[in-house]
């Protein structure tokens, strides 16, 4: 625990054997459960934590499922709704089974995937077991060990003491990020972080492509987890349905760490063009549920206003175009509706991000 706070670490792994030891054994002492999801790997991965739970015999708290906590009354209909809804969304979620015959005393938890997922979704269900069980705080640490533990605290404390409701590592402000991340990650992961900040609305945000993260127990009932995105742009979705949900977000230092055994199963030239849409269509979430649907704001118009001169611009674009090309005259009036649509749609599309980041600066900490 950290100042009375129960804190659970999420593991999510595929085909691990050889790395799950060493992040099981590094673990912190203040991290009440390690939560490992074994999205049905093809080696060994289950049969060796399972090695750690049966000779574990390190003193923990127990922990109680709270699905059944709240009690019918007057005044808690509302509340018994989302009770039952929560008992209800398990279909939604990756099939799974827990392992450990008594999770509410065990440190080490197994969950095992009936059906391989996507990393995405073995986030999804960790977070469900440790919502259902009630955790504070709940980090998120890859199998493979490319994370470092010493760093999970500096993680954890501004959820535990400042009430943040999401914690984020960042590799690229840290002085080693050039030297040490490889350059084509590093170039990915940066034009990642550029498109996620409009689709997301953190503007401060970067290097939005790292699982090391921590969320709070507010966070984590504020947004659907069973519709994470299932795949490696996870993270990027989480910081769209944790702005929509007006949660606040800080950005911690943390190092860079390769070359420790890990196996990267992401492409990058594939993830790229995957995730730019996946964003493109978050970004449109975001606008309507955010700024028409929950609380109205101007820029929600300027936006759409943007969108429509710029579709009207574009055939007048072809013209220009084609015009030059062909080395043809053009009237007056077609020169002047290019330029003008032309300029008008950036003008407002600058003025609405602007906006933009101005209201969401309340959540960026």
């Amino acid at each position: 625990m950290l100042n009375n706070k129960t804190i659970a670490v999420i593991v999510p792994c595929y085909n691990e054997e050889t790395q799950i030891g060493m992040v099981i054994e590094t673990m912190p002492d203040f991290v009440d459960r390690i939560v490992v999801i074994n999205d049905k790997s093809k080696d060994h991965t289950a049969e060796v934590v399972m090695e750690y739970i049966q000779k574990d015999s390190s003193p923990t708290i127990r922990i109680e499922n709270i699905l059944n906590n709240i009690k019918p009354g007057r005044f808690n209909r509302a509340n018994m709704v989302v009770q039952n809804l929560q008992k209800e969304e398990g279909k939604f979620y990756t099939p799974s089974e827990v392992v450990n015959s008594n999770p509410e005393e065990s440190r080490i938890i197994l969950i095992n995937h009936l059906e391989n997922g996507g990393k995405g979704a073995g986030i999804a269900t960790g977070y469900k077991w440790a919502k259902d069980y009630g955790i504070d705080c709940v980090a998120t640490m890859d199998g493979d060990g490319q994370m470092d533990p010493d760093e999970l605290e500096s993680l954890c404390l501004p959820i535990v003491n400042e009430g943040i409701d999401y914690v984020k590592g960042n590799r690229l402000i840290h002085r080693s990020a050039l030297l040490v991340i490889p350059k084509v990650r590093y170039l990915g992961n940066s034009v990642l972080s550029i498109l996620t900040k409009l689709a997301s609305g953190y503007w401060h945000v970067s290097d939005t492509q790292t699982g090391y993260t921590a969320i709070s127990n507010k966070a984590l009932n504020s947004i659907r987890l069973y519709d994470i995105y299932h795949s490696y742009g996870y993270p990027n979705d989480m910081l769209v349905k944790l702005n929509i949900a007006f949660c606040t977000l800080k950005e911690v230092e943390i190092k860079p760490v390769y070359d420790v055994g890990e196996q990267s199963k992401m492409k990058i030239l594939k993830v790229i063009p995957t995730i730019s849409w996946l964003l493109l269509r978050s970004f449109v979430k975001r606008l309507w549920h955010k700024y028409l649907f929950r609380d109205f704001h101007p820029l929600f118009l300027l936006y759409h206003f943007s969108f429509l001169l710029g579709l009207i611009w574009i055939p007048y674009l072809w013209k220009v175009g084609k015009a030059i090309i062909l080395g043809n005259n053009l009237s007056f009036e077609t020169l002047f509706a290019f330029t003008f649509l032309g300029i008008s749609a950036v003008q407002s599309f600058l003025f609405a991000m602007w906006m933009d980041i101005q209201d969401n600066e309340r959540l960026y900490k």
